[in-house]
């Protein structure tokens, strides 16, 4: 038995619920070592209140001996010395002996548990067969003595006295009164730890509520919610109890907020006291007494309260095997630390804080290290990496702070401060005494030589970027690359410097970091200055000088100092090319004309608008721009597709974001977008469509790789590329301008003397010995030179073109390349199915490439019978002459086949066949015309569609031995007609006669109506077989003078015209019957006479045989 004359000490893990033991402390100490062990061996059932999650615990307990010292006194809050459960032993069974001694002692033993409110006890009886056989008669039955105690002490609450049989044998009997001890041992120990838990939170929560009261204290506030928080670590329940940790911490940071915001506590009073030690964080002790103690007595400052603190939550997240989640907490509390010493205006003596969060760094690193392997370190570096380069960084300020960074080493003044620091740490710990890489000595031994703190300060600034560069966190592995840089520049390394400014830069460009990238150039532009490199130092000149985060005096400095280089006198070899993106901007560009695409020999302007990025003006003395020129893609017929395909192709804006120094870069613009073309394939006979494409114009900027590690191709990169100008390119070029801050126009006059797609390759300008070259105009910026052939077209003024009307039609001839002299003349072959009418005046007018008239003329036009010439007024290349002429399509009557001509050219003229068109219910006739023209030796056929605005049939009725022929003409045109002058001819039987039966000499033929004609034949002799008739008539438009009107002719022939028989049917009554009834059956008779004999062939032999003499057949049926 452990028998504690003393308080029990408060060490966490040793901490077990008291249990005291009265009675018969012999019987108790040869049952400890059972009871010790089996006791927390099963698990119990807590139920807690306020309806929190139960959980499983395992009962311990720290088992001393009873003294009334050790019973709770009013007011003390103290769970840990707090004892749970009173236990009283004896295993009397003698009535003397219980009444003279054991009674007394148990009524001594209630009454002092009654006078503390104790009312957690338990009696045990022990009973064993020895005690039996030595008081064998005097002995009661064992039952006796139990319900002797029972009525003594236990009236009310039997269960309170528990017998325990044979403890020290191996009987079933006996393991079953252990379990039955066991079980009740644990029901009452949690019983009264769910209890006095809950009184105690109960006060504690009273306590808190009555933080807004004066005089009310924290710490002693922090004391009593530490008290619960010892009891669930002794517990095992290491979740509740860093819960408590956890609402202190919050109650406290929310304290030091509300009095930056100005609102006070007095006890914040304490925690503003000035730091007088910064000896960092103490994690290798469960609980630091030391701290404690100072909390306890208000003594404690802010850093002592927060360290302690951490402690506390650092070891119960070991505990809970959650050692990452200790460093992230870590980098908060430093950070936060940090802020609230400035909320609470602590005074810190200069460079304190940073040597104590250095040192704090460090110790959770190593404490970190002391439960983690190795392997497990290496996989969670992500979580440990902010700890080394914070660490990092506090080292760097403490040795720029005492003079370890400089060229010329600390002064006496550093010195002094170095001791005050060093002074503040205090004596080192023993628990770090034997450690050789203790942060107290690493710290100590940094500050005690520059040579020391070089050697420290690079090993972790390389710890922590390559962690960084581990877990993918390059933005950070060059932040901290640009601070060793910073670093490398105190010491007086600038090539070692600018390799981490340049690395630090890609980040910052990449990212849209304006300022940062500001601060970075001027580092690196500090570098090469002293490296001598005037390309690279000149080129990061002018980025500053362009930079709008710099001062307008900044700016100008640089940009002296281009121009200072470029003001100086040498050969060309020392002639520099930097990038333009970072002197000026080009912003748009505009074609006159707007179109982009004019004829060869045609003046076409380019307008550049710079951007100039300099403070100052600057004299340019040549700006050029080179020309790459495609004769592969020349244009023959008029303007590019290129022209075509833009919004507005004669302006074009480049983006500002990107500029036009190259595609956009991956961060701003996610690469290049694509430019397409479509290309045709036509046959060069007679232009048709062979087959169709896209093809991708910009393939060399979207398939181009795009490196992460290297930097975009823009104004904005780290080092642009060394640039230069093609040779042997065309060039645009102005001399001796003069660039002013802002936007500025130079107008270039292009090439256009031959044919081609000329594209805008690069652009250049030279200020003295220094050329500003832009690689790329971006996008694509081209016009085009084209050279065009003549063309001749004929086109109606109207549509449809009708046959039979004179109708009008428009030449355009396009002169292209060609100059129309005085005396050229197109040649028409005349035909007499379309004539060319005369005209008494015709003027053809004179366009240019504007679509503005520039002139008129009359044109002479002679016609001869197979060809009709017009002469031509002289006109320029590249003009359009209009005329009109008028021509009579002439409809075809039906039979006649003319013989075969020949047009002027040789060819057999093609008589024109009419057809039917899917979209127009008119019949269609194509007329070809063959022109020479003067330009070619070939002619050039062109062809007109008219259509015959009429549709004629014809029918020939009979009745009785009279014929009748009827022909109806259908107008299915738009346009009302008027018919005159209608009549019918036959051409071979003279004999023969037509009367007419019109009434009307003229009729009205609206659209898409009929009129119908009829004519009667006699005849004196034989009727003949066949006839050939013509139908005319003349027509015109309605409301139109007679001189309008046109023949019409329509030629057709019928056969067979005789009759052969004549039919005659009758319906006969019954016999007897006089007339047709309903019901009855009447008998239809028909009578068929033959009028004629058929012609030969048409009759067979069978029928010769069988009809021969019958001219009258009659079928009754």
């Amino acid at each position: 038995m452990e028998c504690q004359e003393e308080k029990p000490i408060i060490y966490t893990m040793e901490n077990k619920p008291i249990v005291t033991c009265a009675g018969d402390q012999g019987l108790f100490t040869s049952l400890y070592t059972s009871l010790a062990q089996q006791l927390p061996r099963e698990p119990m059932e807590w139920r807690r209140t306020y309806g929190r999650a139960p959980k499983m615990i395992h009962l311990e307990a720290n088992f001393v001996q009873f003294k009334e010292e050790l019973l709770p006194k009013e007011g003390n809050k103290a769970l840990l010395t707090f004892p749970f459960l009173h236990i009283y032993w004896t295993d009397c069974c003698d009535t003397e002996a219980y009444k003279s001694s054991v009674k007394e002692d148990m009524l001594r033993w209630q009454n002092s548990l009654r006078t503390h409110s104790s009312a957690d006890w338990v009696i045990i009886v022990v009973e064993t067969n020895d005690t039996k056989k030595k008081n064998k008669t005097n002995i009661l039955p064992r039952s006796s003595i139990v319900d002797k105690i029972r009525s003594d002490f236990c009236n009310k609450q039997n269960d309170r006295c528990v017998v325990l049989s044979d403890p020290l044998k191996d009987s079933s009997r006996s393991q079953e009164s252990w379990n039955s001890l066991l079980l009740k041992l644990r029901t009452l120990l949690l019983m009264s730890f769910t209890k006095n838990l809950g009184r105690f939170e109960d006060d504690m929560r009273t306590l808190r509520e009555k933080r807004t009261q004066p005089g009310w204290s924290f710490c002693e506030y922090f004391m009593v919610q530490e008290e619960l928080a010892f009891v669930f670590e002794m517990l095992q329940q290491f979740e509740d109890a860093l819960v408590q940790y956890d609402e202190l911490d919050a109650l406290f940071t929310q304290y030091v907020l509300n009095f930056g915001a100005g609102d006070t506590a007095n006890w914040l009073g304490s925690f503003c006291a000035p730091v007088r030690s910064w000896s960092g964080l103490l994690l290798r002790r469960p609980i630091d007494m030391e701290k404690r103690d100072g909390i306890q007595r208000g003594e404690a400052s802010l850093l002592d309260l927060r360290s302690y603190l951490f402690s506390r939550q650092c070891t119960l997240l070991i505990f809970l095997q959650r050692p990452w989640e200790v460093t992230q907490r870590a980098l908060e509390l430093l950070h936060n630390c940090v802020q609230e010493l400035r909320l609470l205006e602590v005074s810190v003596l200069e460079g304190a804080l940073d040597c104590w969060v250095f040192l704090s760094c460090l110790e959770v690193l190593h404490r970190i290290e002391g439960c983690c392997d190795q392997a497990q370190l290496a996989a969670n570096c992500s979580h440990t990496v902010g700890l080394w380069a914070y660490a990092t960084d506090k080292l760097k300020s403490l040795g720029e702070l005492c003079g370890l960074v400089s060229e010329k080493g600390p002064t006496s003044e550093d010195l002094n401060r170095t001791v005050d620091l060093l002074a503040g740490l205090g004596d080192e710990r023993p628990e770090t005494v034997n450690s050789l890489q203790s942060p107290y000595k690493k710290l100590k031994e940094a500050l005690s030589s520059v040579e020391a703190f070089e050697r420290h300060y690079l090993e972790l600034s390389h710890a922590a970027m390559e962690m960084y560069r581990a877990i993918g966190r390059l933005r950070s592995a060059r932040l901290v690359g640009k601070s060793l840089a910073e670093f490398y520049m105190r010491k007086g390394d600038p090539e070692k410097a600018e390799t981490f400014l340049q690395e630090a830069l890609k980040s910052y460009v990449s990212e849209g970091w304006s300022l940062p990238v500001t601060h970075t150039r001027k580092q690196i532009a500090e570098c090469q200055k002293v490296l001598g490199r005037t390309v690279d130092y000149l080129q990061t000149s002018a980025l500053l000088a362009g930079d709008v985060n710099l001062t307008t005096e900044e700016r100008k400095h640089f940009c002296q100092e281009i121009l200072t280089y470029a003001g100086k006198s040498g050969d060309q070899s020392k002639q520099l090319s930097l990038s333009m993106g970072v002197f000026s901007q080009l912003t748009r560009l505009q074609f006159r004309p707007a179109t982009a695409s004019v004829h060869s020999g045609a003046v076409l302007q380019v307008e550049l608008t710079l951007r100039c990025l300099m403070p100052v003006s600057v004299h340019i003395q040549q700006v050029a721009a080179s020309i790459h020129f495609d004769l592969e893609h020349a244009g023959i017929h008029g303007r590019s597709k290129g022209a075509q395909r833009q919004t507005n192709p004669g302006t074009v804006d480049f983006n500002q974001v990107s500029s036009s120094a190259g595609p956009p870069s991956s961060s701003s613009a996610g690469g290049p977008s694509l430019e397409m073309d479509e290309i045709h394939d036509r046959s060069p006979s007679d232009n048709s469509l062979n087959s169709a494409g896209v093809v991708c114009k910009n393939t060399h900027l979207v398939m181009r790789r795009h490196d992460s590690n290297s930097p975009p191709d823009t104004p904005n990169c780290v080092s642009p590329p060394a640039v230069t100008m093609k040779e042997g390119a065309q060039m645009l070029k102005v001399q001796d301008v003069t660039l002013e801050p802002g936007n500025n126009s130079i107008v270039f006059t292009a090439p256009s003397g031959q044919p081609g797609t000329y594209t805008l390759r690069q652009l250049c300008a030279t200020v003295g010995q220094v050329q500003f070259v832009l690689p790329h105009i971006y996008p694509s910026v081209q016009y085009e030179v084209y050279s065009q052939e003549p063309q001749l077209t004929v086109e109606p003024l109207s549509e449809p073109l009708l046959a039979g009307l004179p109708q009008k039609v428009k030449f355009t001839l396009l002169t292209g390349h060609y100059t129309v002299k005085k005396g050229d003349a197109l040649q028409l072959s005349n035909t007499d199915t379309m004539p060319i009418l005369p005209s008494n005046s015709c003027t053809a007018s004179i366009s240019n490439p504007a679509a503005e008239v520039v002139g008129e003329s009359v044109l002479s036009i002679q016609s001869s019978e197979k060809v009709t010439s017009i002469s031509l007024p002289p006109t320029p290349p590249y003009h359009t002459l209009e005329f009109q002429l008028e021509v009579l399509c002439i409809i075809p009557s039906g039979f006649d086949r003319p013989p075969n001509e020949r047009l002027t050219n040789g060819e057999v003229r093609h008589r024109p066949r009419s057809y039917s068109h899917p979209d127009t219910p008119m019949t269609a006739i194509d007329q070809r015309m063959s022109i020479d023209c003067p330009w070619s030796i070939y002619s050039t056929l062109l062809a007109l569609t008219f259509y015959i605005p009429f549709k004629t049939k014809h029918s020939l009725l009979s009745a009785g031995n009279r014929k009748y022929i009827q022909v109806c003409v259908q107008n299915v045109s738009d346009v009302n007609f008027t018919l005159a002058e209608v009549k019918l001819t036959e051409k071979q039987h003279a004999s023969l006669e037509l009367q007419s039966l019109n009434t009307k000499t003229k009729q009205l033929l609206c659209s898409k109506h009929s009129v119908f004609c009829l004519w009667e034949v006699r005849w004196k002799d034989d009727l003949p077989l066949c006839l050939q008739c013509v139908f005319s008539a003349n027509f015109s438009p309605l409301n139109q003078d007679v001189s309008s009107f046109k023949p019409f002719h329509y030629q057709f022939q019928l056969e067979r015209v005789t009759t052969l028989y004549s039919v005659r049917a009758e319906i006969l009554p019954p016999v007897g019957e006089q007339h047709c009834r309903s019901g009855l059956l009447c008998g239809l008779e028909v009578c068929i006479t033959r009028l004629s004999e058929p012609a030969e062939g048409e009759m067979t032999e069978e029928s010769k045989t069988d009809t021969d003499g019958l001219k009258t057949t009659k079928l009754i049926g």
